[in-house]
């Protein structure tokens, strides 16, 4: 059985989803208001920049959009200060605000409703042309726009991919009749974020269990399953004072995607590093030295790496270029079978990605469609303190950690007054808005004592004696 963990936190939402005992995604978004793919906006073009062929919409965000202008889009004729209905296909990143698009689709489980297009598409996995020609003499097209069937579509009764339909095209009329009175630029459609996603392109064949610790998503994701047939869910409310991924624990095992070091089965193991242009990916034998033969401990070590980075690539949510530098193998039979095991880690994979073949310098290049950000985006940021290039735990989520085991620890006795140690280098962060820091951490009500440690990430310590309050008295904050 699989299992989807999906908690809701004031900041960020994540969701992790495991098969038996192994994690196989983790998912996060911000919650801060910005644009997130698959949203509809009702915007403004403020500016037209022919030398980019790019226009510039706001709709209602802290950055413009933007959007590429060609005649294959339809939209060489956008006029500045022209109101225009746009849909998010990539979030906003670094200074660059949300790219948009003017074709709105809107995905269900088994199709897509697209006004781009006029007829029915099935998609490229779908090579059953009986079942093509069934949905394409059953179905029919409702006015105005185009279909995508999607690979689900196959294991469901007809009935039920028209139902999807009808309630598709009855949310695409609404929002176009919102967009014709809404006055400023602003959210007209939310498509349910990594959560929405989550559902529609996961929930497959297999039985699933799926835990919520918040109402709201637990209604949505009630409402989700009525529409779908061929899925077999158990979802679970979950209510418990310690919070959802430490119950579970899968907070460790997030923490631990920081590293860049995974160890393989063989005794080798694969180093992951980030630049400013690529993420490259070396692979080392290490302590493999288990095979009769230097060739077969590189092809041991090279088909254990290959199915674990396609793993470590879908789980951490690498995207662009990816560069591989597998050991050197000089046999074209062993390098057809290390490319096979890389393909094959993709075949579940919803994210466009394209393997190709071994360079001449025997490199691997993998090129995966950007959808949302990586998985450091969220848990890492540029640590300046040393005046080094090193990465640091973000603040905002070490605010999460750190209030979570306050709860955990809340759990088993009740806490009046809390020592927190945190590293140096968020001493100047927290300084800035130290009440604000308080709130994060739910802490408002206790008395809050802080010390800095150069060594440390965080560490906390109830402080429950006359003695340690004297102690630390001179480190309180709240």
């Amino acid at each position: 059985m699989k299992e989807i963990f999906v908690e809701r936190d004031t900041g960020l939402l994540r969701i992790a989803i495991k098969d038996g005992e192994v994690l196989k995604e983790c998912l996060m978004e911000e919650q801060n208001g910005s644009a997130y793919p698959g949203e509809i906006y009702s915007g403004t073009v403020r500016n037209i920049v022919p030398a980019i062929k790019c226009a510039f919409i706001d709709i209602g965000c802290n950055k413009n959009a933007y959007m590429y202008m060609d005649n294959k889009f339809r939209n060489l004729n956008l006029k500045k200060g022209e109101k225009v209905l746009v849909q998010v296909a990539k979030e906003s990143y670094g200074k660059k605000g949300a790219k948009v698009v003017k074709n709105i689709s809107i995905p269900g489980k088994y199709c897509v409703l697209d006004d781009f297009i006029r007829n029915i598409r099935f998609s490229k996995k779908i090579n059953d042309m009986n079942f093509k020609k069934h949905i394409t003499d059953d179905i029919k097209v409702p006015s105005g726009v185009g279909l995508m069937m999607r690979t689900d579509a196959q294991n469901v009764d007809s009935d039920v991919i028209a139902n999807e339909i009808s309630k598709l095209y009855e949310c695409y009329i609404n929002i176009k009749k919102k967009a014709q009175y809404l006055l400023k630029p602003g959210l007209i459609f939310e498509s349910g974020g990594i959560l929405g996603e989550t559902l529609r392109d996961k929930l497959n064949h297999d039985d699933f269990k799926i835990y919520v610790n918040n109402k709201k998503d637990y209604v949505y994701i009630e409402e989700f399953l009525k529409y779908i047939s061929n899925v077999d869910v158990e979802l679970v409310l979950y209510r418990e004072s310690v919070n959802l991924f430490s119950h579970y624990d899968l907070e460790k095992k997030v923490l631990r995607l920081r590293n860049s070091r995974v160890e393989l089965n063989c005794g080798g193991y694969i180093i992951i590093n980030r630049t400013e242009a690529m993420f490259v990916i070396d692979v080392n034998s290490g302590k493999n030295v288990k095979n009769s033969t230097m060739d077969k401990t590189v092809l041991t070590t090279n088909l254990q790496a290959a199915e674990e980075i396609a793993r470590q690539i879908i789980l951490r949510n690498l995207n662009g270029i990816i560069l591989i530098d597998f050991i050197d193998m000089d046999e074209e039979g062993n390098k057809e079978k290390v490319l096979s095991k890389l393909k094959n880690g993709f075949l579940n994979d919803k994210n466009k990605t394209i393997v190709y073949d071994f360079t001449e310098l025997n490199l691997v290049q993998i090129a995966r469609k950007r959808k949302g950000k990586p998985i450091y985006d969220y848990i890492e940021e540029n640590c300046t303190y040393c005046g080094g290039t090193g990465k640091k735990i973000k603040l905002s989520y070490m605010e999460l950690l750190i209030g979570n085991e306050i709860l955990n620890i809340n759990r088993e006795v009740n806490i009046k007054n809390i020592h927190i140690q945190m590293g140096l280098s968020y001493k100047k962060d927290v300084d800035k808005d130290v009440k604000e820091f308080v709130k994060s951490i739910g802490a408002e009500s206790m008395g809050v004592y802080i010390t800095y440690d150069e060594k440390l990430s965080y560490k906390l310590e109830p402080l429950v004696f006359d003695s340690q309050l004297e102690d630390f008295k001179m480190f309180k904050v709240n």
